[in-house]
């Protein structure tokens, strides 16, 4: 008998109001914000009707480009119960990526705030949208973006051209539960329910369309994994927009009604605030956030008793790091999850009880429902245990597909449902995955994608630079930075800082390279193609100490 549900988000939600009316669903510690899962159910339900009634169909794309505010998860649910789609926007984005994603992915609405780590997001959504402060709301017509029709501000504040949330909240009046519930009544588990747009191993970021069983599921056994119990308090500290926030963090919670104490960004000592007043017995991370509190100075001012278990992930974790989260912070019960954005995220995890060796040198074992195998990336044909080869992933967990882009979701799910990680690993005889490396040439920045692709693509509108080979840097606190090899057009004179320079306010920081060098050629093979792994070489030569 599968163990699967086939349940709608909304549906999902329901039950957990239904079972745990008065528990506590949401909570800022920073402001008092508190909601019992009934209120957070009629939080939702507020917004649902308000979409609505301003005339969101099914299938429509809601963008939402905020940190994590107190609406937001509130949005991911209201979505999800109308049949929009929501598609989370990366809050470190700039304007030259807000817009590709609004081209790319035909999005009708978006959700903004005003402001995040000094960018002015209210200022970027208006130089690109500049009909936004001459026409009518809801009457939006732009050429730029000729599928988008509303803009909205997460906050009470009002903008020109956007609607705020109580006038939001407001237009629920305007949808009756009948119909309210008959919308609700056409929906399957098997629609899209959320889009994110990730720097794959080839090209420019692609939708990874998702549907409602796809991460539902994977919530409840990630959660699962955890042992995860209504009573349970997680510290929410890692991006909503990402599925680390949103699938492994509410999707977890949700489906277990576990308290979500949300925090807006990570700042140690806030986290472990909450941590501390909230008795929480979770917390999330990758291995640099959990350093951060280890190793601040008022880390032994706080109580951590309370907590039990939690997720490291993103990064390998270093044994040391382990050693230490499970002593000093009491979370004998911390699990390792792996994945990918196509795959839910989790196809992965450790579970309570695992070795330290597994829980640090593997990232655990096929998730429930889910089939993890290697396969030789020339071959094709599977790996014994411990041969290195290609990650493979098949199960409920695979991805509808990339958005208008059948050839890229054919390269990467081949005719028997297996989806292609572009990772390198092994498994062991009990089945234990262990990540070695990557086959394509994809940075991991503390725990964000870049594809140097993309920023080598955008470095080529720069004046004077003829050439640009973008590799990952080691470090040992992001685990990679980005470096940039630039060739110089004849007579061209630059500086490193004039090209990162040349970045910032156009791409995201975490994409601006941390270290630029010049040279006159590029390692290459005979066939002439660049050996990015030797320019990976030089860089840890250059840079030891990133």
């Amino acid at each position: 008998m599968s163990v699967l549900r086939e349940l709608t988000l909304g549906r999902l939600l329901d039950e957990t109001v239904e079972k745990y009316p008065d528990n506590e669903a949401v909570v800022y510690v920073d402001r008092d914000f508190r909601l019992t899962y009934r209120e957070f159910g009629e939080l939702v339900d507020t917004l649902a009707k308000g979409l609505m009634g301003l005339g969101v169909k099914k299938g429509e794309k809601v963008a939402v480009w905020a940190n994590n505010v107190p609406y937001w998860v509130a949005l991911q649910f209201a979505t999800a119960k109308i049949g929009a789609i929501l598609l989370t926007v990366n809050t470190h984005y700039q304007s030259h990526e807000l817009k590709y994603l609004l081209e790319h992915s035909e999005t009708e609405n978006l959700f903004i705030i005003g402001e995040y780590r000094n960018h002015d997001y209210l200022r970027t959504t208006y130089e690109l949208i500049p009909e936004l402060k001459v026409q009518e709301r809801g009457h939006l017509k732009t050429n730029k973006f000729p599928r988008l029709k509303r803009v909205f501000y997460l906050g009470h504040e009002k903008h020109r051209g956007m609607y705020s949330v109580p006038e939001l909240q407001a237009m629920a009046a305007m949808v009756s539960d009948s119909r309210y519930k008959a919308r609700q009544a056409e929906l399957d588990p098997h629609d899209v329910v959320n889009m994110q747009y990730t720097s794959g191993t080839t090209g420019f970021p692609k939708g990874v369309q998702l549907t409602h069983y796809n991460i539902g599921n994977n919530g409840y056994w990630i959660g699962k994994n955890q042992e995860f119990r209504a009573g349970d308090r997680l510290a929410l500290t890692v991006p909503l927009f990402h599925c680390f926030g949103c699938v492994l963090g509410v999707l977890a919670c949700i489906n277990h009604g576990v308290t979500m104490v949300i925090l807006e960004d990570f700042v140690p000592v806030d986290v472990m605030l909450a941590i501390d007043q909230e008795k929480c017995t979770a917390v999330y991370g990758v291995p640099t956030m959990y350093i951060a509190m280890l190793d601040h100075p008022l880390f032994s001012k706080f109580d951590f008793s309370s907590l039990r278990t939690g997720i490291m992930a993103g990064s390998p974790c270093p044994v040391e790091v382990m050693k230490r989260v499970i002593d000093k912070m009491n979370m004998k019960e911390i699990t390792i999850c792996y994945g990918l954005t196509e795959t839910s995220p989790v196809m992965s995890q450790t579970v309570i009880g695992d070795s330290m060796r597994q829980m640090t040198e593997t990232v655990g074992k096929a998730m429930p429902e889910i089939e993890i195998k290697i396969v030789d990336p020339e071959s094709g044909e599977e790996c014994p245990p411990h041969v290195q080869g290609e990650v493979c992933c098949r199960g409920y967990n695979v991805m509808k597909g990339y958005y208008n882009n059948p050839k890229a979701t054919e390269e990467a799910i081949d005719a028997e449902g297996w989806c292609h990680s572009g990772d390198l690993g092994d498994l062991d005889e009990d089945g234990y995955l262990t990540i070695s490396g990557r086959l394509k040439d994809m940075i991991i920045r503390g725990g964000e994608n870049v594809y140097p692709r993309e920023i080598e693509e955008f470095l080529y509108t720069m004046d004077g630079i003829l050439d640009v080979q973008v590799a990952g840097v080691p470090s040992a606190k992001f685990g990679e930075q980005v470096g940039a090899f630039v060739i110089l057009k004849e007579g061209a004179e630059l500086e490193p800082e004039d090209v990162t320079d040349f970045c910032r306010g156009k791409i995201s920081n975490y994409k601006i390279p941390r270290f630029v060098t010049f040279v006159k050629e590029y390692p290459m093979t005979a066939s002439g193609k660049i050996q990015k792994y030797k320019l990976r070489d030089l860089a840890a030569e250059l840079w030891p100490d990133a």
